[in-house]
């Protein structure tokens, strides 16, 4: 059965991938290294921009409905982190500590500006709550990765992120310029998603859903929950996944360019 974690469940899940981020801080033999898989960046680096963009949610949350980014959230983006170790560690724990703080003040269903354009989620304070569990989640993935331990995403993580990030970054009004067809995603925890691209753009859905033909799919791909999330973060190749069908359509769509795309 699909769930979407409760407001409640996301405040925790960022907590808890938060302090998986700093072990790998407060246990790397450098902060020097640098991150295969953010490759222009150091483990410093990569420790300061997910810092940064706790502040910046924070404010942004904060300021409730808005157009744009408000200005004290653009200052908290380029706000620098402490270089020392320690220092470092402890400026993680508070900016992630003013993002919970901030969500706990904030209505889960206000507005609040996102910047994501056009998706299949409501620009509200819970959203973001939401995709900042994936955001610290993928990131600790990547300070795992460089420092050689790398480990899967928490299955309760992972699940609710492959129906997060195609209902954000899959979403399209523009129209699928080749015969309309569906890109299935079966995470081996027993969930299961559907991409349907068509002249209305690009949607997900939930499987199994009433009306809908399991068969229609062009290309399915196979995983565990974290193994699509990392895919489709662009962490892992596509080789880490079982493939059935047409993989050419997978080519087709990663070549798409909508200019909607989030």
């Amino acid at each position: 059965m699909h769930r979407t974690p409760e407001f409640p469940d996301l405040l925790r899940l960022i907590d808890e991938r938060a302090t998986a981020f700093r072990a790998v801080i407060a246990s790397a033999p450098s902060l020097d290294a640098r991150v295969p898989t953010c490759p222009e960046w150091t483990l410093f680096d990569l420790a300061q921009h997910l810092g940064q963009g706790r502040r910046f949610r924070a404010a942004t949350v904060a300021a409730g409905p808005a157009d744009a980014p408000p200005a004290e959230a653009v200052a908290e983006r380029t706000a620098p982190a402490p270089r020392e170790r320690e220092e470092l560690l402890a400026w993680l724990a508070a900016t992630t500590q003013q993002l919970l703080d901030t969500l706990l003040a904030a209505d889960p269903a206000g507005g609040c500006w996102t910047g994501w354009g056009p998706t299949q989620l409501t620009d509200t304070c819970g959203s973001v709550a939401r995709h900042q569990v994936q955001e610290i989640a993928v990131h600790t993935y990547d300070a795992q990765v460089a420092v050689g331990a790398p480990q899967p995403l928490p299955t309760e993580v992972a699940l609710d992120g492959v129906e997060e990030n195609l209902f954000i970054s899959s979403f399209t009004t523009s129209a699928w310029p080749h015969k309309p067809t569906a890109f299935d995603l079966h995470a081996a925890e027993g969930r299961s998603w559907r991409l349907t691209v068509d002249g209305d753009g690009a949607r997900t859905t939930r499987l199994p859903a009433a009306g809908q033909d399991p068969d229609a799919a062009g290309l399915s791909l196979h995983g565990t929950a974290s193994d699509l999330v990392l895919y489709l973060y662009k962490r892992i190749p596509v080789d880490s996944l079982r493939l059935d069908g047409d993989p050419e359509l997978l080519d087709l769509l990663l070549a798409w360019e909508p200019e909607d795309w989030a």
